[in-house]
């Protein structure tokens, strides 16, 4: 008898619910570190001092963590059993977030945060195993919806309480929050997850191909995030560049050569599913890069508190949250290429809305913008799991399912890495354009430099001090317009991203209408 079925004996009908507690709990902890740093990032700029393109390692950093470490969740499983890897996980977890929320230099808090990102990587395909166990097979359904809501759940409601934390407190009270539900978590797991269930070695873990992947995606994003400081041109830049190509296509031929590799990429070779993730890491760029810029632009631009910044957010996860049972059922009903194009469009124009706004807009316009994009999200998500994994054998849903969640959170850390490029360059761009036009000729420039002068003198300025205090204001005008304006082409190109999207969509629509015999087909008949 498997540790699983033990459990079941000993707890009868209600152990699924237990169990489901079990990872539902851990599953929050993880979900709510994700983005609840996010509406911290610019108190922490200010408390070290340093630039939003280090900043965002913060978020960069988890993220690429995270799909990493995904990888590593079946050999864990293998190697440890349920409930030594899971309170294993939470345990180091929780370790990271007391170092992230003490320490005393920026380079420290961003490698716990890599830490954190690590450990949510191994636990989320470790929960979606227990829901498996857990629940008979004609009710894993309901397991899934039920695990769902709470994925879902911490992305909500974590802008809106970090932002709580930030303002009553500190930016270091947002890493010690998810520790009461770590506690829980364990709690419950030292009764209800199950042992090892065989003395069976594990298959080897491909320790090569795992060490190729997490150079190429260091290289990679160290690269694209200093490419704009240093020059796209230097050395460091172009050899780190070079290397991270070198990496990725070591990755590709060990994992193709390999007996178990981490990620099965003969999988990719049907268009059908090779189209569904090249969808899921968009729209991972855009949930994490949206969710990213959003705080940093209401906080920087329009002066908001933190708190709230988060709760601006959470209109959209509750919207989210609410549309997913309706997603799956359109999933279901009809083709999973037109639901995702449905919720893409909604992507685009949310994007190209947020792309118009100003130190001006309301918040209740951008709260309205935000909701379009998670609902688009809500709709897509869905159907980008269906669609793909419908393109594969049976015996390769598993596989399936863990490449689309790989592809998702990748697009999610090289989304937010380049966002935050885009806007630096962007920004520089538009300050040196700005600044060109600053001269005698200018009539504007010229008026607002006398204005200024005539309401500085009243106020003890003298003769001497106001042209060059309103040359310096001018530049601090400058600056901050040219700050907006990065924001606006950020989204922008995020929006173009989006359209660009409908082409592995209209891929993945030819599959399916080929392997169809021209008709879809509803997920019952496949």
């Amino acid at each position: 008898m498997s540790g699983s079925e033990a459990l079941q004996a000993r707890y009868g009908s209600s152990y699924k619910w237990l169990g489901t507690c079990t990872v539902m709990l851990g599953t929050l902890s993880m979900t709510l570190a994700t983005t609840i740093v996010n509406v911290a990032i610019p108190d922490i700029m200010g408390n070290f001092g340093i630039a939003q393109t280090k900043a965002q390692w913060l978020s960069t950093g988890f993220l690429a963590a995270m799909a990493a470490f995904m990888l590593v969740s079946a050999w864990a499983l293998q190697r440890f059993g349920m409930k030594a890897a899971y309170i294993g996980c939470l345990g180091l977890f929780m370790l990271a977030s007391v170092i992230g929320g003490m320490s005393p230099h920026e380079d420290l808090v961003i490698l716990s945060r890599v830490a954190q990102g690590a450990m949510a990587g191994v636990i989320q395909p470790l929960a979606m195993t227990m829901i498996f166990q857990v629940f008979p097979e004609r009710q894993r359904g309901l397991g899934m919806g039920i695990y769902g809501l709470g994925v879902i759940l911490g992305p909500a409601i974590g802008p809106a309480v970090g932002g709580v934390l930030v303002d009553w407190l500190s930016w270091r009270a947002v890493f010690f929050m998810p520790l009461p539900t770590c506690l829980l978590a364990i709690g419950f797991a030292i009764f209800f997850a199950p042992g090892k269930d065989s003395e069976r070695a594990p298959e080897r873990f491909d320790w090569p191909g795992f060490a190729f992947l997490c150079l190429f995606l260091i290289s990679l994003l160290w690269s694209l995030s200093n490419g704009q400081r240093l020059g796209w041109h230097s050395v460091a830049v172009v050899l780190m560049g070079v290397f991270s190509l070198a990496m990725g296509a070591a990755f590709i031929v060990r994992e193709l050569k390999a007996r178990a590799p981490l990620l099965n990429l003969k999988m990719f070779r049907v268009p059908g599913f090779a189209g569904g993730c090249a969808i899921a890491f968009c729209f991972g760029a855009g949930l994490f890069g949206s969710t990213y810029l959003i705080p940093l632009f209401v906080q920087q631009i329009q002066g908001l508190t933190a708190t709230a910044a988060g709760l601006m957010l959470m209109p959209a996860g509750l919207a989210m949250a609410l549309v997913f049972p309706l997603a799956g059922h359109m999933a279901d009903r009809f083709p999973a290429p037109q639901v995702i194009a449905l919720g893409t469009l909604m992507l685009a124009g949310s994007n190209y809305l947020l792309g118009q706004m100003d130190a001006h807009t309301l918040p209740w316009i951008i709260v309205f913008w935000v909701v379009l994009g998670r609902l688009g999200l809500g709709f897509g998500m869905p159907a980008i799991g269906t669609g793909s994994l419908r393109a594969l054998d049976i015996s390769q849903v598993s596989q399936g399912s863990g490449a689309a969640n790989f592809s998702r959170q990748l697009g999610g850390a090289i989304g937010v890495n380049l966002l935050s490029v885009i806007l630096e360059w962007r920004t520089v761009e538009h300050a040196r354009v700005l600044t060109d036009t600053q001269t005698a000729a200018n009539v504007v420039t010229s008026e607002w430099l006398s204005r200024f002068q005539e309401l500085a003198m009243p106020l003890g300025v003298t003769a001497d001090q106001l042209r060059p205090a309103a040359l310096a204001y001018l530049q601090q005008a400058i600056q901050f317009q040219a700050y907006i304006r990065g924001f606006q082409d950020s989204f922008l190109i995020l929006a173009g991203v989006f359209l660009v999207t409908l082409v592995p969509i209209w891929v993945m629509h030819r599959y399916t209408r080929r392997h169809a015999g021209g008709k879809y087909q509803p997920a019952e008949a496949s």
